[in-house]
């Protein structure tokens, strides 16, 4: 059970992003990671749920969207923004590592300012590239690193290459 605490540190993160949404509206973050309708989506570190409320609208009612995030708490968010916007393609998963999702399952996994965070972020890289299509595309994005360490951490082990570098994100792809 999440303590006050954590509670109250989350609602301000949660706070925080609802701003940060404001003057960077998630769909068009996604914009830049080719999401089509029809998609799996995996929002690993779905925080509070604004990019999975925006990518589940984007893949439509044939697509689906896996929120991801070791927090109970998030959990409990995203589960809120799933009954407030009626959305039923959305399914959370508790994890701080392995998603249970099958190889080669994912169009596009959502790595957002998460990953300087992450306790095993190789780890965490390798099921990511275990759930991932081959063609598809890992968008990932962390303002609190430099553009070279990013690109250095998500190539340095050849899972993945960087494809192409958008406005707010990164998209990589399998090596």
């Amino acid at each position: 059970m999440a303590s006050f605490m954590d509670r109250i540190g989350f609602d301000m993160m949660a706070l925080t992003f609802k701003v940060r949404d404001l003057f960077s509206p998630p769909e068009g973050v996604l914009l830049e990671s080719g999401i089509s309708e029809g998609f799996k989506i995996l929002d690993y570190g779905c925080g509070p749920g604004s990019y999975s409320v925006a990518a589940a609208r984007l893949v439509g009612s044939k697509g689906e969207v896996y929120a991801a995030d070791m927090s109970p708490i998030a959990m409990k968010y995203v589960k809120k923004a799933i009954l407030k916007n009626r959305l039923n393609n959305i399914k959370v998963i508790q994890t701080d590592c392995a998603t249970n999702l099958p190889d080669n399952s994912i169009d596009v996994v959502l790595l957002y300012d998460i990953y300087h965070g992450l306790k095993q972020p190789q780890r965490v890289l390798q099921e990511l590239y275990r759930v991932l299509k081959s063609e598809g595309t890992l968008s990932f994005s962390d303002h609190h690193m430099k553009e070279e360490d990013i690109i250095y951490q998500l190539t340095k082990d050849r899972l993945f290459k960087l494809s192409h570098k958008g406005n707010k994100t990164f998209s990589f792809i399998k090596e």
